[in-house]
């Protein structure tokens, strides 16, 4: 049938190791970059790119760097909104203190600052793990928060505490601030995700990612073996940081145009927790599929009751969203604790047996 690797014959390790070894799925990958690069563009209202397709963009980096720290090195997080808050201001104040750099220059180094961050909160998990950790870094988004919030050179000493993002260029079309359109926005946002997702992919897939996979296994064994605990870990944070910083920046910049503290509360970082385990952990794909989902969901719960004309309250609606969560989540620790990605790596593997799935 369509979905078949008969005659696809590998001639070397690297092709043999290729992210997509089979051909359908090049050709389906490189389907959907041009339909995200050329026919979104074209045919996405700029109501549709500013309300779904960039924020889901945005949630996907921050999910991509909480899965490697929790779902490929096992630490779990729970300050991945306070990281996001670090990128969100590092960029800021970088794109005022040098309006001469680049705004992907800008961004890069708001997630440097923010892995440099990761990395003194991130000492905890070399003696605790668990819950404690979790607990840890819990302390850590509350702290930066408030943080944040009370130090006013973060916002150069706004009186409100809520600054807007300065407009910048990139190849002569604005990307950030009022001057920016929806679709420039999308497109740049969209860049930036596919290499950051690439990189990631890439990452994983080599030696620090089977030392972080070792780590989260047994990391007893892990070190027996000669993979250094401190070394391992501290870069699980450095790097899932990273992530969670240029995603702050992305939401800073391109999607609300605007830095506030309280977008990243602890809300903030359940909202990513969920994701990854609803999407899969330990996947690069469950970050999107799982960013997807928590995106996507609001507007399906406020379209159906619209649709057929039952009249549903917005607290109503945020009420269910919570209880929907919640099961979701319970069902997948269950059921299937790989999440959105493993379904659809099992339905795959049953495409390539069709007629005869096990």
């Amino acid at each position: 049938m369509l979905y078949r690797e008969a005659g696809q014959f590998k001639t070397s390790y690297s092709a043999d190791q290729g992210i997509f070894p089979i051909l359908q799925d090049r050709i389906g990958m490189a389907i959907l970059l041009a339909v995200a690069f050329v026919a979104v563009p074209l045919l996405a209202s700029d109501y549709f790119l500013s309300t779904i397709f960039i924020p889901f963009l945005v949630f996907s980096v921050a999910a991509i760097g909480l899965n490697i720290l929790t779902g490929y090195c096992g630490q779990l997080s729970l300050g991945t909104g306070g990281f996001m808050a670090c990128g969100a201001y590092a960029a800021y104040k970088f794109a005022t203190a040098f309006p001469e750099l680049n705004i992907v220059v800008v961004f890069l180094l708001s997630g440097g600052v923010a892995a440099a961050v990761g990395v003194v909160f991130g000492v905890p998990s070399l003696r605790i793990k668990g819950f404690y950790l979790a607990v840890a870094t819990l302390a850590s988004q509350f702290f930066l928060i408030w943080l944040f919030t009370k130090v006013p050179w973060f916002v150069n000493y706004s009186p409100s505490g809520v600054i807007s993002a300065p407009p910048r260029e990139v190849f002569g079309w604005y990307v950030t601030g009022i001057e920016a359109t929806a679709e420039a926005k999308y497109l740049f946002c969209l860049a930036f995700v596919a290499v950051l997702a690439l990189v990631a992919k890439n990452l994983v897939r080599g030696r620090i990612g089977r030392a972080w996979m070792a780590i989260r296994d047994m990391d007893i064994a892990a070190e027996i073996i000669g993979i250094r605990p401190l070394q391992t870990k501290l870069l699980a944070f450095a790097v899932s940081s990273f992530y969670c910083g240029v995603a702050g920046a992305l939401w800073a910049f391109i999607y609300t145009s605007s830095v506030e503290a309280l977008a990243f509360d602890i809300n903030r970082s359940f909202q990513i927790l969920f994701m990854i385990i609803i999407g899969g952990l330990g996947s690069i794909l469950g970050a999107f599929l799982g960013a997807a989902f928590i995106v996507l969901l609001p507007i399906f719960l406020s379209a159906v009751p619209q649709a057929m004309g039952v009249p549903v309250t917005t607290s109503t609606l945020a009420h269910l969203e919570f209880m929907i969560f919640g099961g979701l989540i319970v069902f997948f620790l269950i059921v299937e604790p790989h999440g959105l990605a493993r379904l659809w790596q099992l339905a795959k593997e049953k495409l390539r047996l069709w007629p005869f799935p096990h």
